[in-house]
């Protein structure tokens, strides 16, 4: 008795010790491939297409603002902007906050007059709609990123497979090219694009802007892990096929790695305007816009990035 039960113990111990040499091999494997990756991203840069008059003020060291554009049409001449968001970047704190922009807040566009502001970009692309930011919010952009919304789609369904779930409150169909039942499901890539981008929203385009940073959120939280961290240099090449950016691969790499590797926390929201801040308004000629009181948002924008 004796002797099986000492076969036993030295059979446990020689499972467990291949188990730990086999999760060392692994994540000496993973290294490899997210150094080797890296290599390959940093000398594959993403595309400048509106890099030379983009005039984004300099990175300072405390803080990097990133216009954020989600688009059909990327590049094409006219298009306007179907997502306008401002990701707020802290290297020394590794902190993200989300800004989220009413595309149809009515404000000053330089050398245009008042309009909605995603005209901003179809009347001079991101540099413009940098300049009506600044002049109406006070808010400095240091980098843009123009998102082709196919890249989107690839780059969920390669961080998170499985699919994120969400709690659809109705069903969704109009102008989305499918239809998503009410209910609590995971949606991939194609289903979240379509779940973003309803339009006929019972909180109109407040309930859009809300399911966009619940969906930005979620694949942050859902995407964290070291298979994820692997696959940035992977996520990093597929993107440089769908996005128009200023930013270099280096610095565009190091805030992934911080964002997967959860070292940046929880990320903090905010939608312009706030509550109580704007009235609804039809302006011949323009449509339905948001009169919105700059002074107190450009006072919500400060605390918001500073505290």
């Amino acid at each position: 008795m004796t002797k099986k039960r000492g076969r036993k113990v030295r059979w446990g111990r020689l499972v467990g010790a291949l188990l730990i040499v086999g999760i060392f091999i692994v994540g000496l494997f993973t290294i490899f491939q997210y150094i080797e990756g890296t290599y390959k991203a940093i000398n594959q840069p993403f595309k400048k297409a509106e890099a030379d008059s983009f005039q984004g003020v300099e990175n300072n060291k405390e803080e990097v603002n990133v216009l954020l554009l989600g688009s059909d049409s990327r590049g094409e001449e006219g298009a306007r902007t179907d997502s306008i968001m401002v990701a707020h970047y802290n290297p020394k704190t590794q902190k993200v906050k989300l800004i989220s922009l009413m595309r149809d807040m009515y404000v000053t566009i330089p050398e245009h007059g008042q309009q909605k502001l995603n005209a901003a970009y179809s009347f001079g692309g991101p540099e413009l709609l940098r300049e009506t930011i600044k002049l109406n919010f006070g808010l400095d952009i240091s980098h843009y990123a123009i998102v082709d919304f196919k890249g989107f789609v690839k780059a969920v369904d390669l961080l998170v497979p499985n699919g994120i779930e969400v709690d659809i409150p109705y069903e969704m169909s109009d102008g989305i090219g499918m239809t998503l039942e009410e209910g609590t499901q995971k949606l991939h890539g194609e289903e979240l694009l379509g779940y973003v981008r309803f339009r006929q929203d019972r909180l109109s385009d407040f309930g859009r802007v809300q399911r966009q940073q619940e969906v930005v959120t979620k694949l942050k939280d859902e995407a964290i892990s070291l298979n994820s961290v692997a696959k940035l240099p992977e996520l990093i090449d597929l993107l440089g096929s769908y996005v128009d950016t200023d930013i270099d691969t280096s610095t565009l790499l190091t805030i992934g790695k911080d964002i997967l590797t959860n070292e940046t926390g929880e990320i903090q929201t905010l939608r312009v305007p706030e509550d109580g801040s704007f009235e609804n308004e039809d302006y011949e000629g323009i449509g339905e816009v948001l009169e919105v009181d700059l002074e107190q948002n450009k006072e919500a924008l400060k605390e918001f990035l500073e505290n």
